[in-house]
């Protein structure tokens, strides 16, 4: 679907953007076909599309995938969608708030892949909800603020290492990434964007029952960037605790959050718990 095409579309149904969904459409063909093939597609595959829009991705990938179920929360897309897709009998389209679509307890996603130009609005909270999932997908290629992408794929000791990073690499392995001009998309946005793929781990580092405790160890040790993480921790956990815990790790009493390692927090996690079973 070209930038006319597009255009053509959104006058012919007299359709507005809405600013407040962040709606802004990737059309670039290159870049659409650089996401497909980042997707690693075939015939067995299921697709989750989150934000398909005016579906120039959607079309690549319902040429390559098994299945694909889209969400689109604008009604008016949702059902221009259904007309322009009649006829493949292999899209469910599902006019919904993705954020709750991915809450919904009977879906079993283990064996889907992710494939979406997120809303840049809640682009951080999509790969949150989505990290966090008790089944989550085995693969995210998406599209979204390169700031974001670089939060994603941070190192310790940065700038852009945080609690996104860390809630989302528990369970995800940043791969290849590539930068997407503005000019790919409609609107053009503001910010510069960037396509990131995500693979799940293979095994867990951690056990369910113990990601809410690494959950708020990580966002308390963040919650004061440039304060210790020992007194920040100290605000739930009793210090004899966290000194025996620390030590034991080989953790520095003033080592900061920003300079801690995934492994680390991991790490800690497992011994809060035993110590203290919360």
């Amino acid at each position: 679907m070209t930038l006319s095409e597009i255009r053509r579309a959104l006058s012919e149904h007299d359709l507005k953007l809405t600013k407040s969904l962040g709606q802004c459409f990737l059309h670039d063909g290159n870049q659409l076909r650089r996401m497909a093939k980042a997707a690693q597609l075939s015939r067995t595959d299921r697709v989750l599309e989150i934000g398909p829009g005016l579906g120039p991705l959607t079309e690549l990938l319902l040429a390559s995938a098994g299945e694909v179920l889209a969400v689109e929360k604008d009604k008016r897309l949702a059902d221009l969608l259904r007309q322009r897709f009649a006829a493949h009998p292999n899209l469910t389209l599902c006019h919904a708030d993705a954020l709750r679509h991915l809450e919904e307890p009977t879906r079993d996603w283990t064996e889907w892949k992710l494939v979406a130009n997120l809303p840049y609005s809640v682009a951080s909270a999509i790969l949150v909800q989505m990290a966090q999932a008790a089944t989550c997908p085995k693969l995210a290629v998406v599209t979204l603020q390169l700031e974001v992408a670089q939060r994603l794929m941070a190192p310790p000791g940065t700038k852009d290492y945080g609690v996104l990073t860390l809630l989302v690499q528990l369970r995800y392995e940043p791969g290849a990434w590539f930068r997407i001009p503005a000019s790919c998309f409609f609107p053009a946005p503001d910010v510069e964007s960037a396509c990131v793929s995500l693979a799940r781990r293979p095994e867990p580092l951690l056990g369910r029952e113990l990601e809410p405790a690494f959950r708020q160890i990580v966002k308390q040790s963040f919650a004061q960037r440039r304060k210790m993480m020992l007194k920040l921790l100290r605000a739930h956990w009793r210090g004899d605790d966290l000194n025996q815990s620390f030590a034991a790790l080989g953790l520095s009493p003033q080592a900061r959050g920003e300079a801690t390692c995934l492994s680390d927090f991991v790490a800690l996690a497992r011994l809060l718990r035993a110590r203290t079973g919360n």
